[in-house]
């Protein structure tokens, strides 16, 4: 299902008239067809991106918590994930692979994704947005552990900079027994990178 997005008509003005002075700024003629509507485009595009914002994670996981006596690992993995490098406003995106060991409760299984998204859609930086989903899932379901994993390309070093277009970042943040338990975090490493499906 698609989410509805509301733009704000204030927001959307003011951002609108920067894009038009940057786009100026770099020398684009904003009359032109091709970027006539280019800077309500992109004011809407921020918002979105940054949609994140005024979203409470914690409120995510705690609308949809389960008991259960369910006590093995529980892994969502290959969730898409799509950001913003703060640092140049360029794109990073990649896979999150989230786990965690319940210790009398669960939550309902598309709230992890959500988590993601929510951390994501914000002016980030990789292994912030690691730590953040980690602490939210341990904060709301005071689990055995948590593992969250990360693997993503980056527009800043891929389009500018070093221009490495096959270079990968890993991020890793882990609680509990996760990171007490060698053999716990081996069999989430290992099932993160299984084929089971």
């Amino acid at each position: 299902m698609k989410e509805e997005i509301i733009y704000d008509d204030e927001t959307t003005k003011v951002l609108s008239d920067n894009y038009k002075t940057i786009l100026t700024q770099i020398g684009e003629d904003i009359s032109r067809e091709g970027l006539k509507k280019t800077p309500e485009r992109m004011a809407k595009a921020m918002q979105y991106l940054t949609s994140g914002n005024s979203i409470v994670p914690d409120n995510i996981i705690n609308q949809a918590i389960f008991h259960e006596e369910y006590s093995e690992m529980v892994i969502v993995k290959d969730i898409e994930v799509y950001s913003m490098c703060e640092h140049h406003l360029l794109p990073f995106f990649g896979k999150a692979h989230v786990a965690y060991i319940p210790n009398g409760k669960i939550v309902g299984l598309s709230k992890i994704p959500r988590v993601v998204d929510a951390y994501s859609r914000r002016l980030q930086v990789q292994e912030r947005l690691t730590i953040e989903i980690r602490d939210c899932i341990h904060r709301t379901l005071n689990p055995r552990g948590v593992a969250v994993v990360i693997e993503a390309s980056h527009m800043c070093m891929q389009m500018r900079g070093v221009q490495k277009q096959n270079s990968v970042t890993t991020s890793s943040a882990f609680t509990g027994i996760f990171l007490n338990n060698e053999a716990t975090r081996k069999e989430f490493i290992n099932l993160t990178q299984a084929k089971l499906h």
